[in-house]
């Protein structure tokens, strides 16, 4: 059944002033629609600045036919969470120690130190950088290459991205012919070898997919930004060498290892981004990695 909502609405603006509707109708595309959404689209529809306060008022969902495209589809942009979750304990690389993640002041101390029922948490965080879903800076592999402070903030964020797709049930081993026929100059490439799953089990450790040393090259070659691989080491970990490290962060190009969640997103026209704290002397850290698509029309 088609949906519209009914509702008034009041806008005050930060520099003085107002402006109000009364029995507004819109096409909405499920069966509710927040307060907030109906805002934000009457601000972006008016093209109004300045805005303060936002009210809606009255509001009513009614069944009537659409007359117009629906609020809430086409144009709009939605993000796609591609991290693991840091807990207590996590073990992200077997043989590296697990993450401590505890209270430094506790709700129940810092209870005598405010008024009323005011109480605040401060956490204390002991870890390794190579911790749940992080990226590497040139740094983690040459002493002389640019730490987490010295990237430039394009480097992290809103990259063009393509998902290859690798399944590691074809096999682990991900060669620069499995990379072929794909668009990837100045583009995050983002392998999907379907491990993720094996996330925190003890599988996930052992013979993993990994790219081979042309793979690398040829990325390098193709002058990608940045690669990341939903695996436990982008390197294959059964010998002593790392030539995917060697080669991509020698040429400034970043590494994002433990993503999760690629088969979510569509094999390209999305943007990625996995921001890291600006450490000095830092060369790896755990990153709030995502995806930006747009919705269809």
């Amino acid at each position: 059944m088609n949906k519209r909502v009914k509702f008034d609405f009041d806008i005050r603006f930060t520099n003085g002033g107002g402006i109000k509707g009364e029995d507004f109708r819109l096409d909405i595309a499920g069966d509710d629609i927040s307060d907030k959404e109906l805002a934000d689209y009457i601000v972006a529809d008016m093209r109004l600045l300045m805005v303060g306060e936002t009210h809606i008022l009255n509001k009513e969902i009614l069944t009537e036919p659409h007359k117009r495209k629906p609020v809430g589809t086409g144009g709009q942009n939605y993000l796609v969470d591609l991290s693991h979750t840091i807990e207590n304990g996590l073990v992200t690389y077997k043989g590296l120690p697990a993450p401590v993640i505890c209270d430094f002041l506790s709700r129940e101390n810092s209870a005598a130190l405010y008024d009323g029922d005011t109480t605040f948490q401060i956490g204390k965080i002991e870890m390794v950088t190579n911790t749940g879903t992080y990226i590497d800076c040139p740094f983690h592999r040459y002493a002389d290459g640019k730490d987490m402070s010295e990237m430039p903030l394009e480097r992290f964020v809103d990259l063009d991205a393509i998902v290859i797709r690798a399944p590691y049930e074809q096999g682990l081993a991900i060669t620069a012919n499995r990379l072929r026929n794909h668009e990837i100059r100045n583009h995050a490439v983002l392998v999907h070898t379907g491990w993720a799953t094996h996330w925190n089990t003890p599988t996930y450790y052992e013979n993993h997919p990994f790219l081979t040393a042309d793979a690398a090259e040829y990325l390098r070659d193709c002058d990608v930004k940045l690669v990341g691989i939903d695996s436990h080491n982008i390197d294959n970990t059964q010998g002593r060498s790392r030539p995917v490290h060697t080669t991509l962060l020698g040429a400034e190009i970043l590494i994002v290892e433990h993503l999760c969640h690629l088969e979510l997103l569509p094999d390209e026209g999305f943007t990625f981004s996995a921001v890291p704290p600006k450490f000095k002397g830092v060369g790896t850290f755990p990153v709030r990695a995502l995806a930006k698509l747009k919705t269809q029309g």
